[in-house]
């Protein structure tokens, strides 16, 4: 990040804007917090649960999940269209005079909305620790506003670094393979695709390709028409991250990491690291064989059919 932070730091980067947004008061959300509000009807021992593994590994559903992610983007939407936000803003809170106040604005919502849905989604705590790491929070946040605005290979890398078939690929790997073969050249690449300097004309252009037939952002707050699409791009990507993700996905999402990465110059002569590739491939093989086992003990044990169980095998071996 800081390449990024040297090339745009006499002007109004994406990476300037991030870091002036996430100092307004109340745009950094806390996890348990949020986690316990959001569940506070479940039993404690299930919320627990939540609060240290996350709502996908504490077996929440997915149609509740999805749910809930649409009233939180709905209730965020509701906020940013009124004074609401302005008004909320301390009068000593000042913002750096080069960037606009609805640009501010958009993001402060963007981003609290990015953080609730990622928690929602068994992300972990952005601020964890004493001292968060600012750099990977901001690369962090940078990869969620790039999904919402619809930036090449956003999603893609979202989805591989949500999914449990990737996670767990990842963890057998050194650090470095994380963040040096891809996860930092598509950061830089949204950071860039919106230009080095985030003028009023540019973030306008930039909202109306994310949301078609708006023009721009109304001064003094998001339309309806703006935020709630792209709040569900995000909810889209970790729902099927979550819920539906094949090794086939992981391949395709592969594919368009790879081509954004040899778009980007500093990187087109390093060839992107299969090592990830052939340990997800490994792990996809370890987890249908796991899957069809745990099918054979239900099968022994009564749970289910001959018929239903050779359906199951069919259906885990064709995602080999």
């Amino acid at each position: 990040m800081e390449n990024i932070k040297s090339e745009n730091k006499n002007g109004t980067s994406l990476v300037n804007i991030i870091s002036s947004a996430i100092q307004i008061p109340g745009i950094k959300v806390n996890r348990d917090f949020f986690l316990r509000e959001q569940f506070n009807d479940v039993s404690p021992e299930l919320l627990q649960l939540i609060i240290e593994k996350g709502p996908v590994e504490a077996k929440c559903s997915r149609i509740e999940l999805r749910k809930m992610a649409r009233k939180l983007v709905h209730k965020k939407t509701l906020f940013s269209t009124g004074a609401s936000f302005a008004a909320g803003l301390p009068g000593g809170f000042a913002m750096a005079a080069t960037i606009p106040a609805d640009m501010i604005q958009f993001y402060g919502v963007a981003l609290g909305l990015a953080q609730e849905i990622s928690y929602l989604y068994g992300e972990g705590d952005l601020w964890s620790g004493d001292i968060p790491n600012t750099e990977e929070v901001t690369n962090q946040l940078i990869l969620y506003c790039g999904v919402m605005l619809g930036a090449s290979g956003a999603a893609q890398t979202v989805r591989v670094l949500s999914s449990s078939l990737a996670k767990q690929a990842l963890k057998k790997l050194p650090q470095k393979a994380l963040t040096k073969t891809f996860y930092y050249p598509i950061v830089k690449s949204i950071a860039k695709a919106f230009g080095a300097k985030m003028t009023k004309e540019a973030f306008a252009k930039g909202i109306s390709k994310a949301v078609p037939l708006i023009g721009g952002v109304v001064s003094g707050g998001i339309t309806f028409a703006t935020l709630p699409p792209m709040g569900m791009r995000l909810v889209d990507a970790l729902d099927e991250a979550n819920f539906v993700y094949s090794h086939d996905d992981f391949e395709a999402d592969w594919s368009d990491i790879a081509e954004v990465y040899e778009n980007e110059e500093e990187y087109a002569s390093q060839p992107l690291d299969s090592e990830i590739v052939t340990e997800v491939s490994k792990t996809a093989s370890s987890s249908v064989l796991e899957k069809i086992q745990e099918a054979k003990k239900m099968l022994d044990a009564g749970i289910i059919s001959d018929v239903e169980f050779s359906e199951i095998k069919a259906k885990l071996i064709a995602q080999m």
